[in-house]
């Protein structure tokens, strides 16, 4: 018998590590079997590896019986649940363990996950899907080593604890699969008659684990890369050097809803204008305008990056929820709303009446009235009455801009449209309202160059910009204000007839304050709470000289005018009341009290007379009658102390003609 000393019974980590050849199989099992008997009989063959002893050592105090053998399993559902678990990792084991196979046909190759559970075999002598090779189950045996040591290990036939085992005289190697992290994911063994056995084998086993290990985290980095390219807020599409488009992540796939990447080049695909994606320079947000086959144009901003493989990535972002961006940003919307309109005179009535049935449809309308009598309060209340409530409202003043900026406001202009315009071009304000409103204040003052563009974009539903050669459709609703004649405007050829005859679908005339001077009182109280509501400080009362007043001067400005009369009162008043000494001198001359106005007094005794009313038909409840009389209650106090109004004695007897 061989010196045992010089026998390879030795650690894998050992330097003069080595395997038998096929002529010491049978002098190792004898061997092997020795120390068994040994070991059984109460001594410890020091000549044996340690790792082995000590797994002996461990499986005898778990009282795992020698004799018996068997496979235990998960239940049903649990198999079915670690399966799932690791789908990922058998999928990509199974073809590696396949092609390993190979130069082992008549050997066994198992994987088990990080618990010893059986995950997928091929080969002879299986062992089957869902068997539990852990120590403390089937005592020492290689799958077991592995995951206890979790390093490359090997166990020969007369190393392992079940005597089935031991006589089948199959030699083991196992090692571990490790996820991205570097933990243990699994344990790759393959197990092997000893003339196919030898250091090599080893060494085979260990490649193959980790080129699984390297697949499952390639896997990962893909996936995690496809997640981010499919959470990002703009298209992504990336194709070779031959415009073949290999990647579209989930925002490119929304911008061109059916695109197919297998039908043609992006060329072909996407139809850019003018310009092929395949030799058009790098760039940085560039605006281009697609049209894929059989779909609506689609307007982006591009950038232009090189792929790695010569190849090109697309980075799309469309210009319509940029635009969205945009009026989020500037705060595009409408504020006012018909409850926000105070007064209660008959022409105002009626003007809301009709701007409320007016919103209910996508008609033009024109809204006509003096300076300051809240053309675009009107405005704004039709959009928010309207189905458009929640879509953008741009106001544009055409009076406001330069003769030569008022088309480039309106329908915008293409990159290099004119010198001095802003690189990549700018969208216009009908490309801003897109889907809501477009308030075109001072319509009048328009020029009639932009008034014949404006006239096809309300024909056609598209607007061009300047400079651009293709329409771009656009669904927005025209509301139009003026307070000049437009039909003397026709007459006198500065407005054009077929536009007019366009925007005044529906008409509506916003009245004057002079012809609602009992809506005056409501009025200026309203400023007053609100003004002093922004102070801080306690809302003055208005003297009854100083209100009639008010109500006597004509009001060349309006409401307007009144609010900043207000404004001016507030600030010089001194006490708890605006006093006729307040007012401006022009309003003061006259003195309204001692020589009242023809209809002032009448004016008086109807506020009152309305006041009156409102309160008894709410059971004096002052918050009520304050809210529907548009005024505070320290206003409505204030009236009701000047016109000394006993209030405990009106709700005694509501019913009493007052």
């Amino acid at each position: 018998m061989k010196n045992l000393s010089r026998l390879p019974f030795k650690d894998e980590s050992d330097p003069i590590f080595s395997l038998p050849d096929s002529t010491e199989v049978t002098e190792w099992d004898s061997l092997l079997w020795q120390g068994w008997h040994s070991f059984t009989g109460g001594k410890q063959p020091g000549w044996m590896r340690q790792s082995i002893l000590h797994s002996w050592q461990r499986s005898r105090a778990l009282n795992i019986d020698p004799e018996t053998f068997s496979y235990i399993s998960p239940s049903p559902d649990e198999l079915a649940a670690i399966l799932e678990q690791n789908a990922e990792m058998i999928q990509v084991a199974r073809s590696i363990m396949e092609n390993l196979l190979a130069y082992n046909p008549d050997g066994h190759i198992n994987l088990t996950d990080a618990d010893g559970v059986t995950l997928y075999y091929c080969g002879a002598d299986l062992t089957p899907v869902g068997s539990i090779l852990r120590e403390e189950v089937l005592g020492t045996n290689c799958t077991a080593r592995c995951l206890i040591e979790q390093r490359l290990v090997y166990v020969l036939s007369g190393e392992n604890w079940k005597l089935d085992l031991r006589r089948r005289h199959r030699q083991c190697a196992a090692a571990p699969v490790r996820d991205k992290n570097g933990k243990l994911a699994g344990v790759l063994t393959l197990t092997a008659t000893p003339d196919k056995f030898n250091t090599h084998t080893l060494g085979t086993v260990q490649a193959a684990a980790e080129t699984i290990g390297q697949q499952l985290q390639l896997r990962h980095l893909l996936a995690e890369q496809q997640s981010i390219l499919e959470t990002l807020n703009e298209g992504v599409i990336v194709c070779d050097r031959h415009g073949s488009i290999k990647t579209l992540n989930r925002y490119a796939r929304q911008i061109f809803c059916g695109l197919d990447p297998e039908a043609g080049s992006i060329d072909a695909l996407l139809r850019p204008q003018d310009v092929s994606l395949l030799s058009l320079p790098f760039c940085n947000d560039r605006e281009l305008l697609f049209m894929p086959g059989g779909k609506e144009p689609v307007s982006c901003l591009v950038s232009l990056m090189p792929a790695p493989d010569g190849g090109r990535v697309l980075s799309l972002r469309e210009n319509q929820r940029i635009r969205a961006i945009t009026r989020r940003v500037m705060g595009v919307s409408a504020s006012y709303t018909f409850d926000m309109i105070r007064g209660y005179s008959l022409p105002l009535q009626q003007a809301i009446q009709q701007a409320r049935a007016s919103s209910r449809t996508d008609s033009t309308v024109l809204l006509t009235g003096e300076s300051g009598t809240g053309k675009e309060l009107f405005a704004q209340a039709i959009h928010n009455a309207g189905p458009r409530q929640q879509e953008p409202f741009v106001a544009l003043n055409c009076g406001a801009l330069p003769r030569d900026l008022v088309q480039s406001e309106l329908f915008g202009y293409a990159d290099g449209a004119f010198t001095g315009s802003r690189r990549g071009g700018s969208a216009g304000k009908f490309e801003l309202a897109d889907g809501g409103t477009l308030f075109l204040d001072e319509i009048g003052e328009m020029p009639l160059e932009a008034q014949t563009s404006l006239l096809r974009v309300i024909q056609e539903s598209e607007v061009v910009r300047i400079g651009a050669a293709h329409p771009l459709k656009v669904n927005v609703r025209i509301i139009a204000a003026t307070h000049c004649n437009l039909s003397d405007a026709v007459e006198k050829g500065a407005f054009r007839r077929d536009l007019y005859y366009r925007l005044n679908v529906v008409s509506l005339n916003i009245p004057p304050l002079r012809e609602r001077r009992e809506d005056i009182p409501g009025l200026v109280n309203t400023f007053i709470q609100a003004l002093c509501n922004r102070l801080k400080r306690i809302a003055p009362a208005v003297s009854p000289q100083a209100m009639a007043c008010l109500q006597a001067w004509q009001w060349p400005g309006n409401v307007r005018e009144l609010e900043n009369l207000v404004e001016r009162m507030v600030n010089l008043c001194e006490g708890m009341e605006i006093s006729q000494q307040d007012l401006p001198e022009e309003m003061r001359q006259g003195d309204p009290v001692a020589q009242p106005a023809s209809g002032q007094a009448s004016l008086h005794e109807k506020e009152r007379q309305h006041v009156l009313e409102v309160l008894s038909a709410n059971k004096g409840n002052m918050r009520q009658s304050a809210r529907l009389l548009g005024i505070s209650r320290t206003a409505l106090y204030n009236k009701l102390n000047q016109w000394q109004v006993d209030l405990i004695a009106l709700r005694k007897n509501m019913r009493s003609p007052v």
